[in-house]
């Protein structure tokens, strides 16, 4: 232990409990961005114990990160990542790992549709993540015969051949994968589940997640502010099914940054917004039990094909279409969630969707 403290510094994970955040939720302490950098550092090196481990990230869980602590726990996992950048720019989309367990997932098709209308788009994922352990990208892309395990330079030569990558985290973030058995005993969300998904392998300029509570699409933002390792554009955020980046039928808040212009690192030219859009608005008459599945992968691998092929319509075919609205939004392609909508049904009804589809297939 005494190497360990000398090789990492002062702070090792138990004495950050004792000293700073193990006291309770209403009492601890936040960590500085230097215990932070060197707890994560310490846990992605295997240093703690499990038994401490599991203390440190419930004790995060109860207090709750700032932005300072996440920015710092993501630089330390991007310092790990390998990176490969296609030459397009594409929308980065960071759904949460631990997948979905009731409704389809739209993401793959509303990536194809935007894809098609020429806004490239990059998702990425893990296998069976903890703590849910449920069906996420690679597991639809899976069922539709597309190839996912593959390198960070392959994923970025899909990109730039399809419109559309994916990314596996195992391959591109082997650090964090490494932590899979002890998050799967923690039975609980830490604050890995965060910052995973935040970890933008295409090297995008512009990041679409999800949010329970606009509070936490405001705490994503100051986290990518906080970290010196991202430098993004444009986040654009809203309220997903199950905490997945699939927009809820309905009413929906959407959480929009723009940097616009600034240094990205709160520049007083930065800017954030949220705005409510209503699916009904669109003529869409839609539930999200309408969107409700039984096999969450096999059943969205098939919806996605009927619908870039233009054999569904409704429901389903029109959640796709406002999710790949907002994508094409978020890309900076359409002025509007209405142009965007235009440009998605376009691509749907002339055939380029599907080709998309088959592309991302051949790769």
């Amino acid at each position: 232990m005494a190497q360990a403290t000398q090789e990492f510094g002062d702070w090792p994970l138990k004495r950050l409990m004792t000293e700073v955040c193990g006291s309770g939720h209403k009492s601890a302490d936040d960590l500085t961005r230097a215990q932070a950098t060197e707890a994560f550092e310490r846990i992605l090196a295997g240093e703690p114990d499990p038994t401490t481990l599991g203390a440190f990230w419930l004790a995060n869980r109860w207090k709750r990160n700032t932005p300072e602590e996440l920015g710092a726990y993501v630089d330390v996992m991007c310092d790990r990542v390998e990176y490969a950048e296609p030459d397009a720019d594409p929308v980065d989309c960071g759904a949460n790992y631990d997948g979905k367990g009731r409704t389809a997932i739209l993401g793959v098709a509303a990536g194809a549709v935007a894809a098609a209308a020429g806004t490239p788009v990059v998702v990425h994922s893990g296998d069976r993540v903890p703590t849910q352990k449920q069906d996420s990208y690679k597991h639809v892309l899976d069922e539709l015969g597309v190839h996912t395990e593959l390198t960070p330079s392959d994923s970025a030569d899909m990109v730039d051949e399809t419109g559309f990558g994916f990314y596996y985290q195992p391959a591109f973030n082997p650090a964090v994968d490494d932590l899979f058995d002890r998050r799967d005993m923690m039975g609980v969300r830490s604050f890995v589940n965060t910052v995973e998904t935040l970890a933008n392998p295409a090297g995008a300029s512009v990041h679409l997640g999800s949010f329970y509570h606009l509070a936490f699409a405001k705490k994503v933002v100051d986290t990518f502010v906080e970290s010196e390792f991202h430098d993004l554009d444009r986040v654009l955020m809203f309220q997903g099914m199950e905490g997945y980046d699939d927009v809820r039928p309905g009413y929906t808040k959407v959480a929009e940054w723009d940097a616009a212009g600034g240094d990205g690192e709160g520049s007083e030219g930065a800017s954030f917004d949220d705005f409510e859009i209503e699916t009904a608005d669109y003529g869409m008459d839609l539930e999200e039990d309408d969107l409700a599945v039984d096999d969450v992968a096999a059943d969205s691998a098939e919806i996605t094909e009927a619908v870039l092929t233009g054999e569904r319509d409704g429901p389903f075919a029109d959640a796709v279409a406002v999710n790949a609205a907002l994508r094409i939004y978020a890309g900076g392609d359409a002025g509007s969630i209405e142009e965007g909508l235009d440009a998605a049904r376009e691509v749907i009804d002339d055939g380029s969707a599907r080709d998309v589809l088959e592309a991302m297939r051949d790769f």
